[in-house]
Parts: structure tokens; C-alpha cells; sequence
């Protein structure tokens, strides 16, 4: 068992090609705790900023814990705000980020497999 204090690990700036605009993430569980099934990671987003279309290999569930955003598909937006969770199965193509006037953190919870980027 670990025991992990989100304070010990600080906030980075993200720069995967993944984002758009400023984006701030923070590994809270992953490989470093031996973690092979499940990944989380804290993710803020300064308002207006989001991440590009894409999907999963793996199901991944986004808990909203600050601000306000949007969760979208090609065919549908959901505006959100903390306490939201959000399924998103494997293959469904979607983005996210913080609405234009607010930022918005949610805990990105992901099982093994990749993210793929629609051009």
C-alpha cells in the first residue's frame, strides 16, 4: 500500500501535443508507485484551454473536482462542474478542457493502453 500526499508532487506544466493552451498536470498514481492497471492524474486547465480530439485504447472515467468545463464528442457537449463524473468508453472520440472564463481540474483515471490524437 502507498500512501500518497498530492502536495509532495507538484503541479507541471504539460506540454504534450495532446493540449491546447495552458494545461497543468500532476501524477498522483502511475509506474513510480509500481501501479500496472491504473494510472491518475490531477489535470488543470486554464480557462479556454482543452485538449485536442482524441481517444482511448482503455476506458477512462474524469472526476470534476474544481472550476467549470466541457466534456464533448462529436456530436454532443456536456458543460461540468465539480462533483461531476464522467464515463468515457474505449474508442469514443472526445475532448475536454475548462470553459472560456473559468479553469477546471478533474482527476483523470485510466487503465493501461494508449491516446490517440484525431487528425
Amino acid at each position: 500500500m502507498h500512501v500518497i500526499r498530492s502536495e509532495e508532487r507538484a503541479p507541471e506544466r504539460a506540454t504534450a501535443p495532446i493540449f491546447e493552451g495552458l494545461v497543468h498536470t500532476r501524477p498522483l498514481v502511475d509506474g513510480q508507485q509500481g501501479a500496472r492497471q491504473l494510472r491518475l492524474l490531477s489535470v488543470t486547465f486554464a480557462p479556454g484551454a482543452r485538449t485536442k480530439l482524441h481517444y482511448h485504447t482503455h476506458e477512462q472515467v474524469l472526476v470534476i473536482t474544481e472550476g467549470r468545463g466541457i466534456l464533448a464528442t462529436e456530436h454532443e457537449e456536456h458543460h461540468v462542474r465539480p462533483g461531476d463524473v464522467v464515463y468515457v468508453p474505449v474508442g469514443e472520440r472526445h475532448w475536454h478542457g475548462a470553459e472560456p472564463e473559468f479553469s477546471m481540474t478533474h482527476l483523470s483515471i485510466n487503465g493501461p493502453g494508449e491516446t490517440i490524437i484525431v487528425d
